[in-house]
């Protein structure tokens, strides 16, 4: 714990919008030694792409989507890419984070330094998008190499990805501060997995019954997927607004709150 603590060593008092930026050294620190984990969540974009193509894309030729019939892959990229970005927040936020406060107790250890709680918790949300930028990046330049976009908009995919990560990883480490043991990871999975499968990553939103659309659109992966194939497809208008604001508030309401459980936890 100690160390954790001489590591954590902040700026002086002037200085006190970048200690966040402690934690991100911290994490980038830790991270530096699990490259094979870092190196995973740049592949896994690319599996993603490669099983649209060799696996799904053999079977379906294409979709109709904004009027006319679009190449299956390049509609399913869209989405697949709002899916990785949930995931990846998902992950950085809920299972690392628990471990940080369960069992390592890192930020036990950090709350000793002049970091407050709402210090900890954006630090712990900025570090989660940056991978995220990475990550999407990487997703981006695969599809680019695959022929896969069709818009100059596309390249405001990334901040949209990063947008997307910021709204589950503030939910999800808000969601990390209640859970009591691992057993409450089951609850995740509750949420994550029927979203992935039903938000439109893979097919288009009109083919699902009238009732389940209007479920489906109040969900903020089909808001994230929404945003990622209007801009790859330049289909850009006030809904491309909606779905970001909706991801923004989700974010903040989620980093609120977070940063408030943070101080009652480690008060």
């Amino acid at each position: 714990m100690s160390s954790v603590v001489e590591s954590l060593r902040i700026l002086p008092p002037s200085a006190v919008s970048r200690r966040p930026l402690r934690m991100v050294e911290r994490n980038a620190r830790v991270s530096a030694k699990l490259w094979a984990v870092v190196l995973a969540g740049f592949l896994e974009p690319l599996f993603y792409l490669i099983l649209s193509r060799e696996g799904f894309g053999q079977l379906i030729d294409s979709v109709s989507y904004l009027g006319r019939e679009i190449d299956y892959v390049a509609f399913a990229a869209p989405g697949l890419m709002a899916a990785s970005a949930m995931n990846g927040a998902i992950a950085d936020s809920t299972f690392g984070a628990y471990g940080k406060l369960k069992w390592q107790k890192v930020y036990e250890a950090v709350s000793a330094t002049p970091l407050s709680a709402t210090d900890i918790a954006v630090g712990e949300v900025i570090w989660s998008q940056i991978r995220g930028a990475l990550y999407a990046t990487a997703f981006l330049v695969f599809m680019l190499l695959l022929g896969l976009v069709q818009s100059w908009w596309a390249i405001l995919s990334v901040p949209a990805a990063v947008l997307i990560g910021f709204a589950f990883a503030s939910c999800g480490l808000w969601a990390t501060t209640h859970m009591r043991t691992w057993q409450d990871f089951t609850y995740v999975t509750l949420a994550v997995m029927p979203m992935f499968l039903f938000s439109a990553v893979f097919y288009p939103l009109d083919i699902l019954p009238d009732g389940l659309q209007l479920v489906v659109g109040l969900t903020p992966l089909y808001q994230g997927v929404a945003l990622e194939r209007a801009l790859v497809f330049g289909d850009v208008g006030w809904a491309t607004v909606g779905h970001a604001l909706y991801l923004t508030v989700m974010g903040l309401v989620g980093l609120r709150n977070a940063a408030r459980r943070f101080g009652i936890l480690l008060g």
